[in-house]
């Protein structure tokens, strides 16, 4: 897509969140006719409120209605906005065609310079994968953008590019199947899937829509392109036609040691990052020295704090039954085990073998009693509490030295918080506010 299609083009933007607001700044500036779509508009930040009325772009609250994406050529979602929600609200054409439906993503890959792009995605492990392949492209010298589902949208970019700001070398992208869904064009010279276990099943209407979205990554690649995968997936390559060509990351494998990064799987992670950084001339001592100074990542097995010999961990991150199996995993120590919170569905019996071989004792919190406690309770002791701050008393009470408390929700956070950024928070200041006691 060009200046030229998109000037004088009336497009709707869905959501008001980072991408959203990124989306309306850009179109506006290519001399799109734009128009946002904010459920609760009141709650938009007062900077962007102001720059709306100033550039009288129109702003539609409260449930959106057909009437809404009347004239309307293209629309670009929040990440949060299914498609099988807004294409029913979609009027059609005099050609009976309907708006096209478009990431912020796509939108924003439509308007690059021709920069390569690696773009990472998997049901977890994206965003360290991410972290580590900038960090590592970095090492050798590259001017590098990291954005995407990471926090920075691609069209803040762009937009920076349009202003003077200087060209990347190489552009790294985590993309969520939200994104990806709505992904017609978008061709990573390098893409990366970590995995796939159930997860966002309240978003797509099944495993095969959950796939199918991830594998879009890969759908515009050529023979010229490079896809790596985990070995457990080597069967979609020929079920979706992939042109790529196809690297595997090696199971077990232990290529950087030397790192504050907690368990098998983020080797696994670096792994992956050093195979398509090393395509951009990254060597692996450069790649090493990344991963020596690597920081872990907040709310991703990220050590809090060590109090009377047990280690404190916060994996707030860890939405889902396979992120718990994951964790766990990755713990030589007993583990009192903090989850609860919204379930999102999965496999619970499943990970039974993995809290007899690893944890000592769990301590739920929140919603989703009666999807952990009935199942759990015959395999390790399981307790019960309200609130986080009840739980971590509790299993503070219950770990001696040399055990470890990890909060690993197995859940999203929507129970009794906004997000799990602000979950892991908590968990982290109650931690602190221990530590500070024993000082």
């Amino acid at each position: 897509m060009s200046p030229l299609v998109l000037s004088g083009r009336r497009v709707a933007v869905i959501g008001a969140g980072r991408s959203g607001r990124a989306a309306v700044r850009l179109l506006h500036d290519m001399g799109a006719d734009v128009r946002l779509l904010e459920k609760k508009p009141e709650q938009m930040p007062a900077e962007f409120s102001s720059w709306l009325s100033e550039h009288g772009v129109p702003v539609f609250g409260g449930e959106h209605r057909p009437e809404y994406f009347e004239d309307v050529e293209l629309v670009i979602p929040s990440p949060a906005a299914a498609r099988a929600v807004i294409e029913p609200l979609l009027p059609e054409g005099k050609d009976g065609a309907k708006a096209e439906i478009c990431a912020e993503t796509e939108l924003a890959w439509r308007l690059l310079e021709g920069e390569p792009v690696i773009g990472i995605t998997g049901t977890s492990g994206k965003t360290t994968t991410t972290s580590l392949c900038s960090a590592m492209l970095e090492a050798h010298g590259l001017r590098v953008f990291t954005g995407g589902n990471i926090g920075v949208p691609l069209s803040e970019y762009v937009l920076g590019r349009r202003r003077g700001e200087p060209k990347a070398d190489v552009i790294v992208l985590e993309l969520s199947s939200f994104q990806l869904q709505t992904c017609a064009t978008l061709h990573p010279r390098v893409g990366i899937l970590l995995n796939i276990s159930e997860n966002h099943l309240d978003f797509h209407k099944d495993m095969k829509e959950y796939t199918d979205a991830k594998m879009r990554l890969f759908a515009r690649q050529t023979e010229g392109d490079t896809a790596i995968l985990s070995p457990e997936l080597s069967r979609l390559p020929e079920e979706y036609g992939m042109k790529a060509r196809v690297a595997y990351l090696t199971p077990g494998a232990r290529p950087f040691p030397d790192t504050r990064l907690i368990g098998a799987h983020n080797q696994s992670n670096a792994e992956a990052a050093f195979m398509a950084a090393s395509l951009f001339d990254v060597t692996r001592e450069e790649a090493a020295r990344a991963m020596r100074e690597f920081a872990p990542i907040a709310h991703r097995l990220e050590h809090i704090a060590d109090i009377d010999g047990v280690q404190y961990v916060n994996d707030s991150k860890c939405t889902t039954i396979e992120a718990l199996r994951v964790a766990l995993a990755a713990f030589d120590r007993p583990v009192i085990l903090l989850a609860g919170g919204k379930f999102k569905g999965g496999d619970v019996e499943g990970v039974c073998p993995l809290l007899r071989d690893h944890v000592k004792a769990v301590a739920l919190y929140g919603a989703s009693r009666e999807h952990f406690e009935p199942v759990w309770k015959s395999v390790v002791p399981v307790s019960w509490d309200e609130t986080l701050d009840l739980a971590l008393a509790r299993a503070r009470a219950l770990a001696d030295p040399g055990d470890a408390v990890l909060l690993a929700p197995a859940t999203s956070s929507y129970d009794q918080y906004r997000n799990y950024i602000e979950r892991g928070n908590h968990f982290r200041a109650l931690v602190t506010a221990m530590q500070e006691e024993k000082a």
